[in-house]
């Protein structure tokens, strides 16, 4: 009698320790065939980004506005008490967090 307890006790925590394990996982970034550079960044819009840009420089800070061609940048990364505007039509690539270990 103790010993199917403890199994039965055994099973039951296993169930439900399975659906937590897939919650944790992270998909991370789904590029859909017609997003723009403008709607990539204004899904991460409060996050931490690295912007590349045509000339090659790169600026990484926290996206806090996405207008219709500007982009507004705070928290430099090593320049902390600087923001950025930066053109979208500049921006060659964005490379953001998608997911942890």
């Amino acid at each position: 009698m103790k010993k199917s307890c403890i199994l039965l006790s055994v099973v039951l925590l296993s169930m439900l320790a399975a659906p937590v394990g897939s919650w944790a996982e992270e998909t991370g970034f789904k590029l859909k065939p017609s997003e723009t550079m403008r709607e990539v960044l204004a899904e991460y819009s409060g996050k931490l980004v690295a912007l590349r840009l045509e000339s090659g420089e790169e600026i990484e800070g926290t996206v806090t506005l996405v207008g219709n061609s500007l982009v507004h940048i705070s928290k430099l990364t090593g320049k902390e008490f600087y923001d950025a505007i930066v053109s979208i039509d500049k921006i060659s690539a964005v490379r953001m967090r998608t997911r942890s270990r």
